[in-house]
Formats: C-alpha cells, sequence, structure tokens
C-alpha cells in the first residue's frame, strides 16, 4: 500500500488498528520525495533522521499500550515561516539564511503534542509576500499539475508538497489569500480561519493585524481534524481569543439542507476566467439540489479591497521587517565602514525585490505627512469593507465565490508585472481584511486538467459552519477525484 496517497485520518486509523507503523508510514513519505522532489522543488529543508526518530517514539508508546495520538503517523510539513527548535527558519530569506529557531510556535507544540511527525520546512515566497512562491530567494516550486506552472503563493510550497502526496498535512499562512490561493492552484483545501482563532505566537509576522496560520490538506476533513489540533487560546499572542472551540470534525456529519448561500455581484465580474465561472455556477447548482438557499448579494466596498490591503500590509511590514539589520541575527554584509553602511548594504544585499518594493510602499505610506491621507485612510476603508460582510451574514449563513480569477498561471508569467500579480489575489484580499474564515475546496477542471477553486466564507469565528458547507460538496459532488501525474521530464532549476 502505498501510505504517502493517504488522508491523515485514513493514516491515524491504520496506526490505531496497528495495521501499519508510523515507521512504516514516514518511510514511505520519504520514498516519495525521494521520487519526486528534484521536480516539484517542495522543501527547503528536509529533517529525516528526527522524523524517523518520532516515528519510532509513538510506535514505542503504542507497544506499551500508552494513549495514542490524535494525529498517530501523520506526516506534517511546515512553512518555513513557522519556527520550530532547532530548524532553520529562513522564511524563504537570504537575510534569514543559516538562523536556527530557539523555540517552537504554537500550533507545532501542539501537533507534536498530537503525534504529528514534522517531516521538513517548505518553500515559500520571500517572507510571505507573493502569490506564486517566484519570489523565495532559494529556488521555484513548481505545481504538480503541471510543471511549467506555479504552486500559488505565498505557500505554494505547502500547497505543493500535499497535492504531491510528499507529505499528509502542511501549514501555511493567509495574509492576503496565500493559503487558499495555493489550495485552489494545487487542487486541495485550504483553510484561512478567523483572526484570533489560531495563535500567532512563533509566526514571522509580515502583516500583523492580517496574518492567520491555516491547514493545507487533501480533503475537509482533515482540514476539520487539523483545526481542532490548532486552534484555541494562548497566552503567549495577546491576539489570540479567548472562545470556546468546537469540535469540527462534528461538522461534517451535518446536512445543509436550508443552509443559505449569499452570492457576491462584485466577484463576478470582468477578468473572471470563463472556466473558473462555469465550475463555480456547476458546484451553485449542486447547493441547491442538496437543499441551500441561493441568492445574490451586494459586497459594495469590495473594489478598494486591494489598495486597501496594501496600503495596510505594507506599512505594517515596514515596521516588522525593521529588526532584520544585521546586528542581532541573520545576514550581514561583509563590506560596511560603520552602523550606517551596515544596515544599509546587510538590508540591500539580504532582502529581494519584491520585499524591498513593499518596505518602500509602506515607509511611504507611514511616512510625516502622508499617514492620513494613505494608512488612516486605508484603515477607515477597511472597517467599511467589514461592514459589508457583517451586514450580509445578518442574511446569509455563508458566502461562495472563487477563490482565484483563473487556474494556475505559468512560470515567469506576472513576475515583471507587480500589479498583475497583485490582482491574483483579488477574491481572497478582503476575508484577511475583514478577519473573518473561509476555506477554498476543489470544484472542477479546466480543460488543461488545472484545479480550480471555490471559496466558501463564514462569519466571525464559524469556521464549523464553512466546513460543513465544504464537506458536504465534497461528499456529493459528481466531480472525479484526479491525482497530478508528476510522472514528467525533470525541471532543471538554478539553485543558489
Amino acid at each position: 500500500m502505498k501510505f504517502n496517497l493517504l488522508t491523515a485520518r485514513e493514516i491515524t486509523n491504520l496506526v490505531k488498528e496497528k495495521k501499519v507503523s508510523a515507521y512504516e508510514v514516514t518511510k514511505d513519505i520519504f520514498s516519495q520525495i525521494d521520487r519526486i522532489e528534484n521536480k516539484i522543488k517542495a522543501f527547503l529543508y528536509i529533517d529525516r533522521e528526527n522524523a524517523l526518530k518520532q516515528a519510532k517514539n509513538i510506535d514505542e508508546k503504542i507497544k506499551k499500550g500508552e494513549k495514542i495520538p490524535y494525529l498517530a503517523g501523520v506526516a506534517l510539513t511546515v512553512k518555513d515561516i513557522l519556527a520550530v527548535k532547532g530548524m532553520e527558519t529562513t522564511c524563504g530569506s537570504k537575510i534569514l539564511k543559516r538562523f536556527i529557531s530557539p523555540y517552537n510556535a504554537t500550533v507545532i507544540n501542539a501537533l507534536k503534542e498530537a503525534g504529528a511527525i514534522i517531516i521538513g520546512k517548505a518553500n515559500m515566497d520571500e517572507f510571505a509576500m507573493g502569490s506564486s512562491t517566484e519570489n523565495s530567494a532559494f529556488f521555484t516550486t513548481h505545481n504538480p499539475w503541471d510543471l511549467e506552472r506555479v504552486p500559488g503563493g505565498s505557500s505554494g510550497g505547502s500547497a505543493a508538497a500535499v497535492a504531491a502526496d510528499e507529505t499528509h498535512v502542511a501549514l501555511g499562512t493567509d495574509t492576503g489569500g496565500s493559503v487558499r490561493q495555493p489550495a485552489s492552484f494545487c487542487g486541495i483545501v485550504g483553510l484561512k480561519p478567523t483572526y484570533g482563532r489560531v495563535s500567532r505566537y512563533g509566526l514571522v509576522a509580515y502583516a500583523s493585524s492580517l496574518d492567520q496560520i491555516g491547514p493545507l490538506t487533501k480533503n475537509v476533513e482533515d482540514s476539520a481534524i487539523m483545526m481542532n489540533v490548532i486552534s484555541g487560546q494562548d497566552k503567549k499572542d495577546s491576539t489570540s481569543a479567548n472562545l470556546e472551540v468546537p469540535d469540527y470534525l462534528e461538522s461534517c456529519k451535518v446536512g445543509i439542507k436550508g443552509l443559505k448561500i449569499g452570492i457576491p455581484n462584485e466577484y463576478f465580474i470582468e477578468g473572471l476566467d470563463k472556466e473558473v465561472k462555469l465550475a463555480i455556477d456547476n458546484a451553485l447548482k449542486l447547493y441547491e439540489k442538496m437543499g441551500a438557499e441561493i441568492e445574490e448579494v451586494s459586497l459594495p466596498h469590495t473594489e478598494y479591497s486591494l489598495p486597501t490591503y496594501y496600503l495596510i500590509a505594507t506599512a505594517e511590514a515596514s515596521s516588522n521587517l525593521a529588526r532584520y539589520d544585521g546586528v542581532q541575527y541573520g545576514y550581514r554584509t561583509k563590506n560596511y565602514t560603520d552602523l550606517s553602511s551596515l544596515y544599509r548594504k546587510t538590508r540591500s544585499e539580504g532582502f529581494g525585490s519584491e520585499v524591498k518594493r513593499r518596505i518602500m510602499l509602506g515607509t511611504y505610506a507611514l511616512s510625516s505627512g502622508y499617514y492620513d491621507d494613505y494608512y488612516l485612510k486605508a484603515q477607515k476603508v477597511r472597517t467599511l469593507i467589514k461592514q459589508d460582510f457583517d451586514r450580509a451574514f445578518e442574511k446569509y449563513d455563508v458566502l461562495i465565490t472563487p477563490t482565484a480569477p483563473t487556474p494556475a498561471f505559468k512560470l515567469n508569467e506576472k513576475v515583471n508585472d507587480p500589479l498583475t500579480m497583485y490582482l491574483s489575489d483579488i477574491y481572497t484580499i478582503p476575508v484577511n481584511l475583514a478577519g473573518i474564515p473561509a476555506i477554498s475546496i476543489n470544484c472542477g477542471y479546466s480543460k488543461n486538467n488545472l484545479p480550480i477553486g471555490l471559496q466558501i466564507i463564514g462569519k466571525p469565528f464559524d469556521e464549523k459552519t464553512i466546513i460543513q458547507a465544504a464537506y458536504n460538496f465534497e461528499q456529493n459532488s459528481q466531480l472525479k477525484k484526479r491525482k497530478p501525474d508528476i510522472n514528467l521530464p525533470e525541471v532543471k532549476e538554478e539553485v543558489e
């Protein structure tokens, strides 16, 4: 049996029934990585030795009759923006190359305690700034469905690893769509929780009021399982909410008859790919057959989401990234004469072009004389965007939209056109500005056999309902589940 092809739920059932050992499962995962990683390039770091040790420890517990952990034997890949003790944490940036984390993020402690086996760190756009994983300082990750296309970003390495069966589950982070958009491009499930539902302690900050950790999984059930483990208040994170966490797995047992679905007019405009629209329309027909009630709704301030996001996110980034100066940790330039030149040259050499672009934009927006015109105004518009959602949720249980305006685009297609690249996240950004939850699931394929994502948006802290809606679609869809064909010619890639 190819254990790498199974879901997390299937693996834990086999391990608990003693039909397979965690060690065997982990060995099988590494066999898949050895077979195809040179084509996908999902990982920045693979920790084979410690992963196999973790697996042996779980097997020893089972032999001794101890309680079997919730995620026993499940292979976990971590986006390289999350702190894992003893592992390099680079954020996909040269400026943090060789930085070894001295502690674990809260979500990592929770998952390790639950028995998840950390197999490595995933590639990403530098400091989570990008929509294609082409902004990594080290190399580009390839989409398993078509090696000439991007896997999405910034959690592209995590999404590609799940889609290529190099891991059972992965963690990503979502600042403006960076879990959901790569999930859409790679044909998997990506969930962005409500801001405050999951602790951000140990997440290297990009934009602190927007960042959120979320799971990338093969199906909705696994997403629910992951949320059961990582959700909850954390005293180390002042923004985490002190709210009871429901059993998300129970949400998968409930039907959706009578569910009220709103379809935002503003998401079905010029620029939406015809094949994407057709797939969403077909999905909505299925929801009607299952007993859901569907109506159109207006979110009038949607058109302002993109500029609002890029003012707020870059302003917060310019502040958060000021700590990387070559003094305490990370990269330091070799050629400097004084403290000023140390800062300037370290940052010039250590940061990539997209990070520099966003720092400059954010610094400008926060500068004297421009703060009120840009940053403050953006915060006011953000409130209007949130109020649009609040009004919609007075009537509807969930909103359904495309996740991305197109299927995965080709490598290098948008690298030299940042504005076009930014539009890749046009349907996901409003959710982050409002701080609400959303999930992306596969709802079809293009004529080029590329996955298409459907986004389900929920009320604050109501992940339960979006999981319920997503699971019912997944179980009732006549869409034949496909796997990417990775037996393709090897892609040669330059590595720094």
